[in-house]
């Protein structure tokens, strides 16, 4: 059984988080430590570890997350002009809760997303 996390309690509303979105698939809410002046987190209600751990009972949940995305750039005005949607997995991607989450990042230019080397 996979432990519960932050994310869980934020899902069932026993911990407070700023929540613009929640279906019976999955929930949107905004980062408390925000990267850009938009930065949401788009979560699926079950809780899937890592991207590694999806299995295609999840592909609903998944494509959900995309097209919330895009729901909420629009209403956040960032539609236009752009956006990124992050999904870290596991130690070298840098996740940090496991508990596969989508981060909406935009507002402004966000630049290369990686360096060459």
């Amino acid at each position: 059984m996979v432990e519960e996390t932050i994310f869980s309690k934020i899902i069932k509303k026993e911990i407070p988080a700023d929540i613009v979105y929640q279906d019976d698939l999955v929930t949107a809410f905004r980062d408390i430590k925000p990267q850009t002046p938009t930065h949401i987190l788009i979560i699926p209600n079950k809780l899937i570890p890592t991207s590694d751990d999806v299995t295609p009972e999840d592909e609903p949940a998944l494509g959900r997350m995309f097209t919330v995305a895009a729901k909420i750039a629009r209403e956040e005005g960032i539609a236009e002009d752009g956006y990124r949607l992050i999904i870290n997995c596991r130690g070298h991607g840098l996740q940090e809760i496991y508990h596969l989450h989508m981060h909406l990042v935009g507002g402004r230019q966000l630049g290369r997303m990686l360096t060459r080397q």
